[in-house]
């Protein structure tokens, strides 16, 4: 085992550096969020910071990178309110690691890379038509981070789009039968397989697996 400290990380080159402490943290969620601007122009932008907040009231946050590497997407998001998650899958894995590139504005991602946006009534941000878990969200907040110029985007879910027979009884998702990846680092992805999962743990009590 080799033990690294602040000096030496320090001494590292930039790219080996944001590799290193990226993949650190381990497999992490990635999904592509949808948005559009006042113009009706869209936008989609893989990330992969995504973190549940609570589920009474529904809220997501992510991390936004700061404003000149991910600019489009905050500003849609600050501008309209309103944007989409969409879940991503093996057979478009590169194409969402493609729309990462910093298009202009006026530069639709979904058409670059061969994405389809798709709408739902009342709805102004695009969804992924290709994705087969997405929800819509309302912004409810956002705490900028001034550690790292990064800020937290949080937003309550309005409306999901999710395959019925990947859901069980007790609402648990079965996102490895779609085939929803993940992610670790900065260009790496990764399919997922279920363990197990376990009851509900207590102090002396063994746990069960739930079928």
């Amino acid at each position: 085992m080799t033990i690294y400290n602040t000096a030496d990380i320090n001494t590292w080159e930039r790219f080996y550096r944001a590799n290193f402490i990226n993949s650190l943290t381990g497999f992490k969620s990635v999904s592509l969020i949808g948005t559009a601007n006042n113009k009706g122009q869209n936008n989609l932008s893989v990330f992969s910071s995504m973190v549940h907040l609570g589920s009474n009231p529904p809220l997501i946050g992510y991390i936004n990178r700061p404003l000149e590497s991910s600019a489009h997407t905050f500003s849609n998001i600050e501008a309209t309110g309103e944007y989409t998650i969409n879940h991503i899958h093996s057979p478009f894995v590169h194409k969402a690691h493609q729309t990462s590139a910093k298009y202009s504005e006026s530069i639709s991602e979904f058409a670059e890379v061969g994405l389809t946006p798709e709408f739902l009534d009342g709805i102004n941000a695009p969804f992924v038509k290709e994705s087969k878990i997405k929800y819509a969200l309302s912004l409810q907040e956002i705490i900028p981070i001034r550690l790292n110029n990064t800020f937290l985007v949080i937003g309550k879910v309005s409306r999901i789009i999710v395959e019925e027979d990947i859901v069980s009884d007790d609402g648990f998702i079965h996102l490895e039968k779609i085939n929803s990846i993940c992610s670790n680092g900065i260009d790496a992805y990764y399919n997922t397989d279920l363990i197990n999962r376990f009851s509900y743990a207590k102090p002396g009590k063994p746990l069960q697996i739930i079928e």
